[in-house]
């Protein structure tokens, strides 16, 4: 009885060794907790859903505007290229004085932002209409147009449009630089005639060369450059006209002071700080000609 125990312990011992050495070959991964390979794959998607493109400057070279579509030199500051299913492309155009495009038009519109200086734009059929910094165009799908710098100042904007079948553009025929001439020299006559500038009111009959200077080269070149908006240079020229006293300029600065974008409670908040750094006299003198001129606004 006891030679028979003996001979049955090492068939156990060998049955435990089998099963252990099946367990070692069995791989780790199926042991792993349910569901984790499948959180896995989620989780590397997502790292490639996010990962994101940057386009850094260099990658981006400006280019001269082709003279094939373009009169005058403009610049060409690439952003975006479209790449399917996404069709928007931008861009950042800058005009040298007297530039333009050709009339054009777009399958899907286009979208303009002006971001510095200040230009022109017209629609066929309409007038020269005036481009202002901080200015947003939005042009309709296959309305005729142009736009550009004026004769005297620079003007950059910011181009978004859409493809449409490959095309974002339908290239025209040019503005002519007589046109170009002819439509601003209607313009301006035709603002003369309906209202004379306040230069030509004060001295036109007694001294018309003055009068000319200051609508020529005061208005429509100084007053055209683009390092100040029209609005701020509003502001700061109703400003040194306050800390001077006077009057008599400031009554007609007021009045273009709203016109070129200033509201009421903002030249009167300017009137109030001068108080205490031109002096209380100057200030209410201000004041009184504002409320004479803002009041009819």
């Amino acid at each position: 009885m006891p030679s028979t125990q003996r001979s049955k312990a090492p068939g156990k011992v060998s049955i435990m060794k089998t099963s252990l050495l099946l367990l070692l070959l069995i791989p780790i991964a199926s042991f792993a907790e349910p569901g984790s390979s499948d959180r896995e794959a989620s989780g590397n998607q997502h790292e490639q859903a996010v990962a994101a493109v940057i386009s850094r400057s260099t990658m981006r070279p400006p280019y001269e505007a082709p003279a094939e579509h373009f009169t005058g030199k403009a610049r060409v500051a690439p952003l975006l290229s479209p790449t399917a299913p996404a069709r928007a492309s931008a861009a950042y155009v800058t005009f040298t004085p007297g530039a333009r495009t050709d009339w054009h038009t777009h399958p899907l519109g286009q979208t303009l932002v002006v971001t510095e200086g200040s230009g022109l734009i017209q629609f066929w059929g309409g007038p020269i209409q005036r481009i202002e910094r901080d200015d947003v165009v939005t042009i309709p799908p296959g309305q005729k147009h142009w736009h550009g710098a004026s004769a005297t100042a620079a003007m950059t904007h910011l181009a978004i449009q859409e493809q449409l079948d490959g095309k974002s553009v339908d290239w025209l025929e040019k503005v002519t630089d007589t046109q170009y001439r002819n439509m601003h020299a209607t313009k301006a006559s035709a603002t003369i005639a309906v209202q004379p500038s306040r230069a030509q009111q004060l001295m036109g009959d007694f001294a018309p060369k003055l009068a000319e200077l200051t609508d020529s080269v005061l208005f429509g070149d100084i007053w055209e450059r683009p390092g100040l908006s029209k609005r701020d240079r509003s502001l700061v020229t109703v400003s040194a006209l306050i800390a001077m006293n006077r009057p008599d300029q400031l009554r007609s600065h007021l009045a273009l002071a709203i016109q070129n974008g200033l509201t009421r409670e903002e030249l009167t908040e300017a009137m109030t700080h001068l108080a205490f750094y031109s002096g209380w006299p100057s200030a209410v003198s201000a004041m009184s000609v504002a409320k004479e001129v803002l009041s009819a606004k």
